[in-house]
């Protein structure tokens, strides 16, 4: 399977899903136009991929430092599309890494995190 890279741009975030290392990365800033334009080929790949995936460790990171509220249903759910897949029995790991200034990103983590019952949300401080 191709992996599925999309470079960041003023308004949408890096998109780094790897088959090969089973790390799949959102990253940056979100609020695209067309949301449901941007994220198609990510649900798409997303879908193939999950179909795909066996026992293998997933490790899904997302960092977003801004999104706006058709990005955070987006985000809600590439999450439910994860936890159905671990219902499943797929091994996955999602973080939601933050700025430790950001105080936001921390609640909007600890929101998303309460929305989730299976898959485990991991509010991961960023070093530094």
């Amino acid at each position: 399977m191709e992996n599925l890279i999309i470079e960041a741009t003023k308004y949408t975030p890096t998109i780094s899903f790897d088959a090969d290392t089973n790390i799949l990365e959102i990253h940056g800033e979100t609020y695209p136009e067309n949301t449901a334009e941007f994220y198609s080929p990510v649900f798409a790949w997303l879908e193939e991929y999950l179909t795909q995936l066996k026992d293998q460790q997933v490790t899904v990171n997302i960092e977003i430092v801004y999104f706006n509220s058709s990005s955070s249903k987006v985000l809600m759910d590439v999450f439910d599309r994860l936890e159905e897949a671990a219902n499943d029995g797929k091994n996955i790991t999602l973080n939601w890494i933050y700025d430790r200034e950001d105080e936001s990103a921390l609640e909007y983590g600890e929101e998303f995190q309460e929305d989730l019952e299976i898959l485990k949300l991991n509010l991961v401080e960023k070093p530094g």
